[in-house]
């Protein structure tokens, strides 16, 4: 789908598919972003638009995907490997300096990638897995959770927000690399394996299960800022069904990064070497 505003100066793309998804409440978050005409393409179509043409023809990308995670084969889910010439073309799009903007589940896609985690900042798993030369368990996740999501930072993504603020949402527990972001916003959650339920459970048809599941404590962090190559790129935990996305602050938050990673001066930041 593509939504023609002939007003607009910039242009965007949103990306989705993973797990079901509201549609039209996911739309609606790029209801007022006047400024850029939005172009939405999904999985595994999307990904022909993910090279260095990109970078020409738009001036950010938004993920709420899940590529290289297939929940229709029978030992679901299978991970798959990208083609060697789709990842060469996505580094040359991140070198190109795209502007970024990483949503929800797209955190789990491409696990058998591993320089998609370096990409993001972090990896949800599905299955037990290596990451960074550690064994990890696989992740944990929770739905409808009511949190109160910080501000850690004062950055042009958090522009606009209160200093602290309630959302009902998902949240996951993984590795994150902290040390590699600029972390923006924290919860006020218990980020530990007895509040989260197994993700491998779930997709074995267990959902809400722990049973001989655990997992280290993890990062309350659910906000980033980071780059990879060129790129200015932005993670935000949240968005997992229309409540969430429905809920002010986070859609604020996520103008706010379209904006930011598709501005002058984040791909000048991120060319940089994207400094704290």
């Amino acid at each position: 789908m593509s939504i023609i505003n002939y007003s607009a100066t910039q242009r965007l793309l949103t990306l989705a598919r993973g797990h079901p998804y509201d549609r039209a409440a996911f739309h609606t978050l790029f209801d007022g972003l006047d400024e850029f005409d939005a172009c939405h393409a999904e999985q595994p179509v999307a990904q022909r638009f993910l090279g260095p043409q990109a970078a020409q023809d738009f001036d950010a990308i938004v993920c709420y995907d899940m590529p290289g995670v297939d929940f229709t084969a029978a030992d679901a889910p299978r991970l798959l490997s990208p083609d060697p010439v789709f990842t060469e073309s996505y580094l040359a799009m991140l070198e190109a300096g795209i502007g970024m903007v990483f949503m929800h589940h797209s955190i789990a896609a491409w696990p058998a990638w591993p320089e998609y985690a370096e990409i993001v900042g972090g990896r949800f798993h599905y299955h037990p897995a290596q990451l960074r030369g550690q064994s990890w368990p696989d992740s944990g996740y929770r739905h409808q959770v009511t949190h109160t999501v910080s501000k850690v930072s004062s950055h042009p993504v958090t522009e606009g927000i209160p200093a602290h603020f309630e959302i009902t949402d998902e949240v996951y527990l993984c590795p994150i690399f902290e040390d590699d972001v600029i972390p923006l916003l924290r919860s006020d959650y218990q980020f530990e394996p007895d509040n989260f339920y197994s993700a491998a459970k779930a997709v074995a048809g267990e959902m809400n299960s722990r049973g001989g599941w655990t997992h280290p404590k993890g990062s309350n962090l659910v906000g980033w800022v980071k780059r990879c190559g060129s790129s200015p790129i932005v993670y935000l935990q949240g968005g997992d069904d229309a409540q969430a996305m429905a809920n002010q602050h986070f859609k604020r938050l996520i103008h706010n990064a379209v904006k930011w990673v598709s501005s002058t001066e984040a791909r000048d930041w991120a060319k940089s070497g994207g400094g704290r």
